[in-house]
């Protein structure tokens, strides 16, 4: 700024050198110009030739905004950084359900795998996979993709399926081929462990394949009538995982089901995908196990779970289980047993005591000093631009032989000769050294005359 506002004052002697009389106001709006914005917004209005003085008062005008540009170039930001803590999360190649005691149950599905069940069911709000067991203490922790054994399913419309039957009471007999039937007035669902499509035929061995037929009536009483088939069976999924803010996340990549293996009541079931899916080596990492009685005993469960009807009639709610009951309360079949799939899955991989856990990383928040040269563009644009100035005075001063005087008042003072400088006569009183020199013998005072 001081550098500028020296280019402003000298200019002024500058503006007075170039031939011509100009106006004794104008020193005046070079001074002000020099001091500060409002001055130099004056100069630029005022002052309606072309001069250099122009480009020193539009720099300070902009300089007001050099400091809040400088004070955006270096901020402290936080960053995240790998933490040494390491975060694990739980994953499994076999599926054994086992009892408190560590033994082998016969063909019963166990407590842990129940409950998992029926808060996949009625939970739908919730996010299963935020039940599955991990460590993370910094609370923001990442796992790259791994393998696991769970638990997958699909739902489809059936609803062109449906026929309907109709008697010497009415048409509202309802049924699908080999599946469910619904008959008489009111709000009814029937859901049955039965094969109706062909969507699913290539899905083998299932855990349970199931159709649901669900009839409600609109405000008109009219009917409507809808039906879905799900499957849900074992498979391999790859998953990435995050824990954010606390809450843990996951995201199924991709996932590998077993085509070719038949339904089994006395053997194991093995899953071996292709080496490329898993990024695994070793037959023992790569290799995935149900065994016999935990199949068997997951079958026989989901049959009798998946299996009722029930509805809404003029003695009211009649439902077989509450699993029914949900199964036509909510908006979205898939959804919930999209939800049930990943709450099994959760389970099985705690339940395993075999297979490492997963180990991931965890990171933790660092303050660091960040630089945004973007906005010392301005700033530095604003001192070059001061720089070019200031070389455009001088330049302009030794051309036209300008004496550097610039903001000196005893300029004007010695120059105009108007004061007594009696026993001074003979020193010379050019340069600004010369003027202090001088204006050092000499004393004045103000008078009032009038």
């Amino acid at each position: 700024m001081s550098t500028v506002g020296a280019s402003i004052s000298q200019s002024k002697w500058l503006w007075y050198r170039q031939g011509s009389p100009r106006r004794l106001q104008d020193l005046q709006l070079f001074d002000d110009a020099s001091r500060g914005p409002w001055g130099a917004c004056s100069l630029i209005i005022k002052l309606r030739a072309r001069h250099t003085a122009l480009l020193g008062a539009a720099l300070v005008i902009l300089i007001n905004l050099f400091d809040p540009f400088l004070q955006q170039v270096v901020i402290y930001a936080n960053r995240q950084i790998p933490s040494d803590k390491i975060p694990t999360i739980v994953r499994s190649r076999v599926y054994e359900a086992r009892s408190y005691e560590g033994l082998p149950l016969p063909s019963v599905v166990d407590l842990s795998m129940k409950a998992a069940i029926y808060s996949g069911i009625f939970n739908i709000q919730d996010k299963a996979d935020r039940d599955v067991e991990h460590t993370c203490s910094t609370g923001s922790c990442t796992w790259d993709k791994f393998s696991s054994l769970a638990v997958c399913s699909s739902c489809t419309d059936i609803s062109p399926y449906i026929q309907r039957r109709c008697n010497k009471d009415g048409c509202d007999s309802f049924t699908l081929p080999n599946g469910p039937t619904l008959s008489g007035p009111g709000n009814h669902i029937n859901v049955t462990v039965t094969n109706i499509s062909a969507n699913f035929y290539d899905i083998q061995p299932s855990i349970i394949r199931f159709s649901s037929l669900e009839s409600t009536s609109n405000t008109d009483n009219s009917k409507i009538q809808v039906a879905t088939e799900c499957i849900m069976y074992y498979c391999i999924q790859n998953i990435v995982a995050s824990v954010t803010d606390g809450v843990m996340r996951q995201n199924v990549l991709s996932s590998w089901r077993n085509d070719s293996a038949t339904p089994s009541t006395t053997s194991d079931l093995f899953l071996k995908p292709p080496a490329s899916f898993t990024n695994q080596t070793g037959e023992e990492t790569k290799t995935f196990k149900v065994t016999q009685l935990a199949a068997t005993a997951m079958k026989s469960f989901m049959s009798d779970t998946f299996n009722g009807s029930g509805g809404f009639n003029d003695s009211g709610p009649t439902f077989f289980s509450d699993v029914i009951q949900a199964l036509y309360k909510t908006d979205n079949l898939t959804a919930l047993i999209d939800n049930l799939s990943h709450s099994m899955s959760n389970n099985i991989r705690q339940q395993n005591d075999t297979t490492p856990n997963v180990n991931g990383t965890a990171w933790r928040t660092e303050t660091f000093v960040q630089v945004r040269w973007a906005w010392f563009s301005f700033p530095a644009t604003l001192v070059l631009a001061s720089l070019f100035f200031l070389g455009v005075s001088i330049w302009d001063t030794a051309r036209r032989d300008v004496l550097v005087w610039k903001a000196s008042c005893l300029a004007l003072l010695f120059q105009g000769r108007t004061l007594d400088l009696t026993g001074c006569d003979n020193d010379p009183v050019n340069q600004l050294s010369e003027m202090s020199k001088v204006a050092a013998k000499i004393k004045v005072e103000l008078e009032q005359t009038s």
